[in-house]
């Protein structure tokens, strides 16, 4: 990606997808080109958290809710230290913000980060157009960056494709760090960084776990050095066929029976371990308004999604793994897509959606319970 300077929402820009739609708009936060895989997001707010995801490296958002950037931008929402999209496309972007939390304006913060954008164009139109054709290469242009519709196609097109992008060491920390309990310490969890938000190692902190976040490189030594109670596996960017490492890691932690909790990439991941495949969504879900049925419980919840690939496992029964049996415990209620695993035999569970809520609903905060549950019952019966 390469930027210049910024946006002043009177320059020129164009969002150029790779099936040669072209759609036309003023610059909105930096100036220059940049290329991503073109996604949609439904989420009426929370936008800076969806902008520091690590999850959404190498893509071009695209917000549906129709005006964006209304409370502004503040230092204390971000999920990581850095804007991890590769391009922000709105409709009618907040002219003024209007939050007492708030330092500085969104397109600010595009400017300063050098990530580029559009605004002012039909967003409906094209969420539509993915929703029809799916999630696609793509590139926003503006300033100097500008050229014939037919070569700005032809640069997206020579863009690489997300499946089969392994991108999760791109995002992940290089240098393992401590999140400590908040109160007594009754926990010690080693999290795998596939692309971690920063919220979860908090919600884990608030129930007394002291969070130790490692390298998505570490070792099965690296993680058992720290005595852990639990292994977390976080969510992350890319296609999960090229996770080779981490699914030999987690594979690893299930040999060792140690409960273990995975979200989003991490679900995938332990999919993969316990044998089922993985594919790519048309155009995935995106947003924090997704509905979720808990199968264990009965209960539907309203639910965080960041993700376009999906673990390919049966719905309708149990299925034998090397760890014992396993089965679906959440799908999506809108396409039957698979949300969550359990194992039945030993401690172990994921769910494909975010139940740190960051930004998002709280309806799924029980299963950091549900961890907690598993190293209780662990610790009593070692005991």
């Amino acid at each position: 990606m390469t930027t210049s300077t910024r946006g002043t929402g009177k320059v020129s820009a164009v969002l150029v997808l790779e099936d040669g739609r072209v759609f036309r708009g003023r610059a909105y936060g930096a100036v220059g080109e940049t290329f991503g895989e073109a996604v949609f997001s439904t989420g009426m707010t929370g936008y800076q958290e969806t902008l520091t995801d690590p999850s959404y490296d190498r893509q071009i958002v695209v917000a549906t809710a129709p005006q964006i950037g209304n409370t502004g931008w503040n230092d204390e929402d971000d999920e990581s230290d850095r804007i991890w999209v590769s391009g922000y496309v709105v409709r009618d972007p907040a002219r003024i913000p209007s939050n007492w939390r708030s330092a500085r304006s969104l397109d600010d913060e595009l400017s300063r980060q050098g990530v580029v954008g559009i605004s002012g164009i039909d967003t409906r139109a094209l969420t539509r157009h993915l929703r029809e054709r799916g999630s696609m290469r793509s590139g926003i242009f503006s300033g100097e960056a500008l050229a014939a519709d037919a070569e700005l196609v032809a640069r997206v097109q020579a863009q690489p494709q997300m499946k089969g992008a392994s991108l999760y060491e791109e995002v992940a920390t290089k240098e393992a760090y401590v999140v400590p309990a908040v109160g007594e310490k009754k926990f010690t969890v080693a999290a795998i960084d596939l692309g971690i938000k920063g919220m979860t190692p908090h919600r884990m902190a608030e129930r007394g776990i002291e969070v130790h976040v490692l390298p998505a490189t570490a070792t099965e030594e690296d993680v058992y050095a720290v005595a852990p109670d639990g292994v977390f596996f976080s969510n992350g960017p890319g296609d999960p066929a090229t996770a080779e490492g981490p699914v030999a890691l987690m594979t690893a932690v299930l040999k060792r029976k140690t409960p273990l909790f995975g979200i989003c990439f991490g679900n995938q991941i332990l999919g993969r371990a316990l044998g089922f495949g993985t594919y790519k969504l048309k155009y995935g879900h995106r947003g924090i308004n997704q509905p979720v049925q808990d199968r264990t419980t009965g209960k539907v919840e309203v639910t965080a999604h960041n993700h376009g690939f999906a673990v390919d496992a049966p719905l309708d029964k149990a299925s034998e793994t090397p760890f014992g049996r396993a089965e679906v415990s959440h799908v999506c209620l809108n396409d039957n897509v698979v949300e969550g695993l359990q194992l039945l035999d030993q401690p172990a569970f994921s769910v494909q959606y975010h139940p740190e809520a960051a930004a998002g609903p709280h309806d799924a905060a029980y299963l950091f319970d549900r961890f907690v549950s598993l190293m209780t019952a662990e610790g009593a019966q070692r005991a």
